[in-house]
């Protein structure tokens, strides 16, 4: 598979179908790899006349890994320390953002599953111009207070 180098890291991608389509960015979750984007999806979205791209996140498959870096306290960063964190959500949004600049594409539709969802939104704010759309699935904001079910 191909490698790009975005926002100071190396970023495992894949495609399907012509770059000449629009673009579909498919943004997986923690710890998932590009391969959580099943093929045989890939290729009937590529059928429907996209170009889909699917890639490993930074710390995940064979994108590059934060090894140096010391392992959160996963505690104290829910409860809102994140002074011990590798990276944040919105360098997850500029590795994806400098994807798309490596590929050179202008702009894409985008669907992201899980953490790929709050990528996916914080792309919305860091690079709203990248994005034609946007799908987030099973993902939530990442505010403990919304998005819960009422009895």
């Amino acid at each position: 598979m191909p490698r790009c180098h975005a926002n100071g890291i190396e970023i495992e991608y894949d495609t399907f179908g012509s770059p000449a389509d629009p673009a579909m960015l498919l943004i997986m979750g923690l710890s998932m790899q590009l391969t959580g984007w099943d093929p045989e999806l890939c290729e009937k979205i590529a059928a429907r006349g996209f170009h889909v791209i699917r890639f490993d996140n930074r710390d995940a498959g064979l994108s590059t890994h934060m090894d140096a870096a010391p392992v959160p306290n996963l505690g104290a960063v829910m409860s809102g320390d994140a002074s011990e964190v590798r990276y944040l959500l919105a360098d997850l949004a500029d590795d994806t953002a400098g994807l798309l600049k490596a590929l050179g594409i202008q702009a894409a539709h985008a669907v992201g599953a899980s953490m790929g969802g709050m990528i996916l939104q914080e792309m919305l704010i860091r690079h709203p111009g990248l994005l034609l759309s946007a799908c987030s699935i099973m993902s939530t904001t990442g505010d403990p207070a919304v998005g819960h079910p009422s009895p």
